[in-house]
């Protein structure tokens, strides 16, 4: 698996080039503290290691490529501290790249020098480029664009280039196995959903649902794929609103955009729930065009269409709900009530990685988010589902997450 990924990002890079993209660290947090560690994730797709400090290095030549794993050796000291880390046979075993290519990540700068000097032209030819994962070129910490300063420094001549479009567009289209991590993801964002249902009322405060949604994460040893937001009443009218500390009251309706990180991989599902298990005659009107949006989208969707008509499809459907409503008279108008997009890619990152400027091509995994948000109603009203695009047209991978209002209300109720 590994290795095929990497073989399709070999086939996008030109030759006489090296790869380098780093695993990265954990920042420090205090004297004695780090942060959690994240891995890269570029590095975790083309290589399934998730471990600090450790390098993979792609050489393409004329007629050869290669691919190299640089770790830290095992340390005894260290082992008793922190955990021994990867052998070089299990990170061989774990990335498919042979044992031989696995080594001791204080050879790195070394072994860079062979490559980059015209005694090892034989082996790659002499190098021209150097490919970074480079996304934020002011961003001075990260391992990747500190080394391609050190590197252009010892040889001027190299032609340092980024391959996040190459990276993105590989990402873009998932294999069998990214799809069974997600619908994991998927699985337990319903069960935290119905745990949610279960426990709301009014009088609890927004923290406190949070909290039941993340004893059921607790449970089965996952985490949030991005922080939570839970808001009541006018807070939902945020789109990013994740404090989540006011008190829930009846009448209010409350939206939950949540998430769970399973093996690397995101879900993210938004669902509004009534705080008291019965929506008002406005709340369902609103609703109503929120959810018909979202359903009528997810049958329109197919692979060829643009990012750009697939959001004016779903748009169109809330300006007419919203003329209906009384709240617009004109399709400009509706910038009041939902002013972002109809979704975005989902995969090893919640906004995952891809050309937007290019049509959804087949294999991608989106999200179907339209919502509207009415300040003065005190309303804010989101329905989010994952859909696999395939050549026949859209999977709703989140179907199993009730979203209408009688099957909510009927859940709730019990």
């Amino acid at each position: 698996m590994f290795n095929t990924r990497r073989k399709n990002y070999f086939n996008k890079i030109e030759p006489l080039s090296l790869t380098l993209i780093f695993s990265g660290h954990a920042p420090q947090k205090s004297a004695d503290q780090f942060y959690p560690f994240a891995i890269n994730r570029n590095f975790y797709y083309l290589t399934g290691i998730e471990q600090q400090n450790t390098v993979l290095l792609l050489a393409k030549g004329l007629e050869k490529e290669e691919s190299y794993l640089f770790i830290e050796a095992i340390d005894p000291v260290k082992a008793l501290w922190d955990g021994a880390g990867l052998t070089f046979e299990e990170a061989s075993n774990i990335a498919e790249i042979d044992l031989k290519n696995i080594k001791n990540i204080d050879t790195l700068d070394t072994f860079i020098s062979e490559l980059m000097s015209t005694s090892r032209r034989a082996l790659f030819g002499q190098i021209k480029k150097v490919y970074f994962d480079l996304e934020h070129p002011k961003d001075h910490t990260t391992p990747g664009l500190a080394y391609s300063h050190k590197l252009l420094k010892a040889y001027p001549f190299a032609q340092i280039e980024t391959n996040q479009m190459i990276l993105a567009e590989l990402r873009t289209v998932k294999d069998s196995l990214e799809i069974e991590h997600v619908e994991k993801a998927i699985e337990i964002t319903k069960e935290g959903l119905n745990q949610i249902m279960s426990t709301l009322k009014p009088g609890t405060y927004e923290y406190q649902v949070e909290a039941s949604y993340n004893y059921v994460l607790n449970l089965h040893r996952t985490s949030p794929s991005f922080q939570t937001i839970a808001a009541s009443g006018k807070n939902a009218t945020i789109l990013h609103y994740v404090e989540n500390k006011d008190e829930i009251k009846d009448g209010d309706l409350v939206l939950f955009d949540l998430g769970v990180d399973y093996k690397r991989y995101a879900s993210d599902i938004t669902r509004t729930y009534p705080a008291n298990g019965k929506f008002t005659d406005r709340q369902r009107q609103v609703y109503e065009i929120v959810l018909e949006a979202n359903k009528k989208t997810i049958e329109w969707l197919k692979p060829g269409v643009t990012l750009a008509e697939f959001n004016d499809f779903g748009k169109q459907i809330l300006i007419k709900g919203l003329k209906k409503l009384g709240l617009i008279e004109k399709d400009e108008d509706i910038i009041k009530y939902y002013y972002h997009s109809l979704g975005h890619y989902l995969g090893l990152d919640v906004h995952d990685g891809g050309n937007y400027s290019l049509p959804i091509p087949e294999g991608a995994l989106i999200t179907v988010e339209p919502g509207l948000y009415i300040a003065e109603w005190g309303i804010g009203i989101r329905i989010e589902d994952d859909v696999f695009v395939t050549k026949d047209g859209a999977i709703n991978l989140s179907a199993s997450i009730i979203k209408e209002i009688d099957e909510i209300e009927s859940y709730m109720k019990k």
